[in-house]
């Protein structure tokens, strides 16, 4: 089952190897040394992916993102939650579809569901209503005879004859 611990640990190992410089980071959805596969832990996975990649992008220093026109604006004792530039921009760098950051009284008026459970909604509903087009023959015929002629070479015999 998914939990803060699996969360934490997934974050760890999709962050750290992708800091490092790895191409392939593997082991979307699974749990307990890969004995198990969670449909809720693949969606968690998902969203931890998507921070990683945007981690993985830095942060832009420009004329924009620097905005020192409006540091000169509101100044040393000024605050910048008014600015339009403050409202255009935060959610630059960190923005999830999934974590709820309300505060705690609309979290809890809302239901208080906790990542686990949002991500197992989530999971359910994408099985429930995605109905994704079949390939079409050509297609299927070319991707079948990749398949089978790699486990040709491979010496594995499935239904590929």
């Amino acid at each position: 089952m998914s939990d803060a611990q699996s969360g934490h640990e997934k974050t760890l190992t999709s962050l750290l190897p992708a800091l490092a410089g790895a191409n392939m980071i593997y082991g979307g959805g699974m749990l307990e040394m890969g004995l198990t596969m969670s449909f809720g832990q693949l969606v968690m996975d998902n969203e931890i992916i998507a921070m990683t990649r945007k981690v993985l992008e830095g942060i832009p220093v420009n004329d924009e993102s620097l905005a020192i026109d409006v540091i000169k604006k509101v100044g040393a004792r000024g605050h910048f939650l008014a600015e339009e530039h403050t409202y255009r921009h935060m959610r630059d760098l960190s923005e999830s579809r999934l974590i709820d950051r309300r505060m705690r009284q609309f979290w809890t008026d809302s239901g208080a569901k906790d990542l686990t459970r949002v991500c197992d909604e989530k999971a359910r509903e994408i099985l429930e209503k995605h109905h994704p087009e079949p390939l079409s023959d050509p297609v299927h015929k070319e991707l079948l005879k990749i398949i089978y002629g790699r486990e040709e070479e491979l010496g594995i015999r499935t239904d590929g004859k």
